[in-house]
């Protein structure tokens, strides 16, 4: 009999345990009445970037850097990573070993449309958070070349395109097709920054391609140097046949005064590096990324020169692939003008 007795005391007891776990103060039970809510899931973000010689990575840490410390509360952390650049940064959102990327317009809008060097394989879950800061092209020439002032005044002359393979041949070549231009209307020449401004000082080549951010150093040196020299215009109808190639280019004024002895403003075109974000990140924290961005350029200003072109106003140029649902609803927020092709289509 005590036995028994004690096995049934036994028996309640476990009874009791279990209840109480279950339901009576356990860790799993409802939120009750003025309980704190369960704060949310912790998420690592990565941000990935170029070099961490070039512009790229600084600013990609430091935009890290301040959406950590500001969605702490979110339980938001992001991570800034290095890479080959632009083309890489594709293939890594594109196997979700990052969601974010900073990366050139051009890139981007190959990789979006399945053209040039993603011939066939269009990236389609490649979505915009914002323009950060322009990549300004800068057709330099020697003043007695130039005919018009304008940037088909190239045809026919010795000219730099860049080295072969880069960033600046890529650009060239898509522009020079957008003007109704090939290799074959002008004498190529495959030379970086300082060696094209070398060249034309010396009269080895007439003109050169030096897409940069302004005052870009080797204009810089040929403003500077006894030959005269101008940077190239570009008109409204240049622009568009421009873009009816690859869709990622904007006005850009060099306003006078940027370089020595330029008195008047040079009429040019830019494209964007901008930060790219794979389709599938969350809304509500894309949302957040966005928002906390574009409220916080002080801070934002302070992490590079290039970061003081990050503005709201200008977020939206150049953009080749749609805005994700997430930075959609922070720019409609704010009262922006969304252009068509870049409503996302999950917004549709």
């Amino acid at each position: 009999m005590r036995k028994r007795w004690t096995k049934l005391v036994s028996v309640f007891i476990i009874m009791c345990f279990a209840l109480s776990i279950a339901g009576c103060g356990g860790g799993g039970g409802e939120q009750k009445e003025g309980e704190s809510p369960a704060p949310p899931k912790r998420q690592f973000l990565t941000i990935t970037t170029a070099s961490t010689g070039g512009t790229y990575y600084p600013i990609g840490i430091g935009m890290a850097n301040i959406w950590t410390e500001k969605l702490k509360e979110y339980n938001i952390s992001v991570n800034g990573q290095s890479s080959a650049g632009s083309v890489e940064n594709i293939h890594i959102l594109s196997r979700g070993e990052a969601q974010l990327a900073i990366m050139q317009g051009l890139i981007g809008a190959m990789a979006w449309t399945g053209k040039g060097k993603f011939e066939g394989n269009p990236y389609k879950d490649l979505r915009s958070i914002g323009m950060l800061w322009p990549n300004v092209e800068h057709f330099a020439i020697v003043k007695s070349k130039a005919k018009t002032g304008n940037v088909k005044d190239i045809k026919g002359l010795r000219v730099s395109i860049g080295p072969s393979g880069s960033g600046t041949e890529e650009s060239t070549l898509v522009i020079m097709e957008g003007l109704g231009l090939t290799l074959n209307d002008i004498i190529p020449e495959y030379l970086g920054y300082t060696e094209s401004a070398d060249a034309m000082k010396n009269g080895n080549i007439d003109a050169a391609s030096m897409p940069a951010g302004p005052p870009a150093s080797a204009i810089t040196d040929l403003y500077a140097s006894p030959i005269e020299v101008d940077v190239l215009d570009f008109t409204e109808e240049d622009l568009n046949g421009v873009n009816s190639v690859f869709n990622t280019w904007f006005p850009y004024t060099i306003e006078p005064g940027v370089y020595p002895g330029q008195d008047e403003p040079i009429h040019t075109i830019a494209q964007p590096n901008w930060l790219a974000v794979s389709a599938p990140t969350d809304e509500e924290t894309v949302y957040l990324l966005t928002k906390t961005l574009y409220e916080n350029l002080d801070q934002v200003h302070q992490i590079h020169s290039s970061a003081k072109e990050i503005k709201l106003e200008t977020a939206l140029d150049g953009l080749p692939a749609p805005l994700h649902v997430g930075a959609y609803k922070y720019f409609k927020e704010k009262g922006m003008d969304i252009p068509e092709h870049l409503i996302p289509p999950e917004a549709k």
